[in-house]
């Protein structure tokens, strides 16, 4: 067990130097020779002795992508309650999606996510959110497409993805994927970058009362999202849950 302890450790400090929808519409030779040395530990421990547990496995898989990074996202209104908040983490994934995962830290550096609503919730498949709050910030970002990541991971329940209106269409929207069976959205483009590491119990509490979206639906209307910003939302959808802070990790 002490040789686990250390692998865990080789491990930590290697680490440390580092939507329309179908139906729906919808380093250093230093960070090297330790990185190395705690493969091989744990090499050893799995071959010699199968004392490999899960969280030495899921530390070297984190240890492996270079890049990754951690965004903590700090939500209230949930159930549409006034005072009652939460967090969920996205560990983001640049093997799965670069453009994508680019563009996603970027708007978090810059602080975009303040104060986003989550606009559409469809409990059983997704929450959308990422119309920034200012019509006059959001209205900067919204000529500003991506290319398409080609899709290499499916869309299962807890994956980040961006929402698009057809190719090369990507900007600021993004929704995760609540459902366990959304691996349809495969086959039209949607391409998840990262996914929900802790607290999937906070989004499944993002308010869905207003359900759709308009025009199919009573919920808000995503025009006037974009021209009036939250303050259209907070007074047509006062419920909805929305984003106090997020921040890397």
């Amino acid at each position: 067990m002490m040789l686990l302890s250390v692998a865990l450790l080789l491990l930590g400090q290697a680490q440390s130097f580092s939507p329309t929808f179908p139906n729906k519409r919808v380093g250093s030779a230093l960070q090297v020779s330790r990185r190395e040395a705690a493969f091989g530990l744990v090499a050893s421990l799995t071959v010699g002795t199968g004392l490999l547990a899960p969280q030495v496995a899921r530390a070297a898989e984190e240890v492996a992508e270079e890049g990754s990074k951690l965004i903590e996202f700090e939500v209230t209104n949930l159930d549409g309650e006034e005072g009652k908040t939460g967090t969920f983490v996205v560990r983001t994934h640049p093997n799965w999606a670069p453009i994508g995962v680019g563009r996603f830290e970027e708007l978090t550096e810059k602080g975009f996510w303040a104060d986003c609503r989550f606009f559409r919730v469809l409990p059983g498949f997704v929450s959308q959110f990422g119309i920034n709050g200012n019509p006059d910030t959001m209205s900067y970002w919204r000529s500003k497409n991506l290319r398409d990541d080609p899709v290499k991971v499916s869309n299962k329940r807890g994956t980040v993805v961006f929402a698009t209106a057809g190719p090369n269409s990507r900007t600021t929207q993004i929704f995760i994927n609540t459902g366990e069976r959304n691996s349809f959205l495969d086959k039209s483009g949607f391409s998840p970058f990262g996914e929900v590491v802790s607290g999937m119990d906070v989004v499944d509490r993002f308010y869905s009362g207003y359900g759709e979206g308009a025009p199919q639906g009573k919920g808000p209307n995503q025009g006037l999202i974009q021209n009036k910003g939250n303050a259209y939302l907070s007074t047509q959808y006062p419920k909805l849950s929305y984003i106090t802070k997020a921040s890397f990790k």
